[in-house]
């Protein structure tokens, strides 16, 4: 026993420096008042009252839930769309399922970057080209109607790594099932209805877990490009927290609102899993 304590000290002692240690820490500061420039004063429950009657909270925990309504399905049905597109049997496919993969492993700081200039309202190359066919400008990051669709658009853009993960899943539906609907006279939506979607459909639940997560720590991409603005529109909540804890010194709050966000999220995740017997085939079952 001795020796296989010794084999896994280095996980072991990383796992409760860098992992338990912190969660530990932050669960007694979610309890204080600590603005960093002074010892952690206790409160007991005080943050989370006052995060209650917080009216910046709601509104950007709206406003993230409500992000998340609208990305997830939009990322989901292009992603899916995609491996539909790049599961043809056609010359060069594999040089265009590498195009298509290309931007998600492009780094989240790059990205952002890369669309900020993109999404500029007096250079940006997206207006230019409306501007080429006689359109007008649009203010991407400058008007709050534009802000949460430009940052859906720019997560579209990198919708890579899910779509080989659907185009997986299609190489391992059975062709007998398409072969069978097909003498049944159904056609491509009715196919793609009751054999494709369903046979992705656990796939499709694993992209929706992530994505509720995913868009519940929305941060890089707006700190770089908008920092929340305009008018709040993209003040997300990580955004929330990170300004709680960095700019306002609100150590205990910022360490309330993560707690928070974490219950949020296991709320949300619960739900969907619970909602999935519904929905979610599995073969064999």
């Amino acid at each position: 026993m001795l020796v296989g304590l010794a084999f896994t000290s280095p996980w072991l002692i990383g796992f409760v420096v860098f992992a338990l240690g912190p969660v530990i820490a932050s669960a007694y500061l979610s309890l204080t008042d600590y603005p960093l420039m002074r010892a952690p004063v206790f409160v007991g429950l005080g943050n989370y009252t006052e995060l209650l009657g917080d009216e910046k909270f709601w509104r950007y925990a709206v406003l993230n839930t409500l992000f998340m309504f609208l990305e997830i399905p939009v990322a989901i049905g292009v992603a899916i769309a995609l491996a539909m597109l790049l599961n043809q049997r056609l010359r060069g496919i594999t040089l265009y399922r590498t195009l298509f993969f290309l931007p998600s492993i492009v780094p989240a700081v790059a990205t952002a970057m890369l669309w900020r200039w993109i999404f500029n309202s007096e250079y940006g190359l997206l207006n230019a080209g409306l501007n080429s066919i006689g359109l007008p400008s649009i203010g991407w990051l400058t008007d709050p109607r534009w802000s949460k669709p430009s940052f859906i658009l720019m997560d579209v853009w990198g919708a890579g790594g899910a779509m080989v993960i659907y185009l997986a899943s299609l190489q391992g539906v059975p062709e007998h099932l398409y072969e069978a609907a097909h003498l049944d006279g159904a056609g491509w939506w009715s196919r793609t209805r009751f054999v494709t979607l369903p046979m992705l459909s656990p796939v499709i639940l694993f992209s929706v877990i992530t994505g509720v997560i995913g868009t519940f720590q929305y941060f890089t991409q707006a700190f770089i490009m908008t920092r929340g603005g305009p008018e709040l529109s993209t003040l997300f909540y990580a955004l929330y927290l990170f300004d709680n804890a960095f700019q306002y010194f609100k150590m205990g709050y910022a360490c309330a609102l993560a707690w928070v966000l974490f219950v949020i999220t296991l709320i949300c995740t619960l739900i969907v899993f619970r909602s999935s017997a519904k929905w979610v085939y599995y073969e064999g079952n």
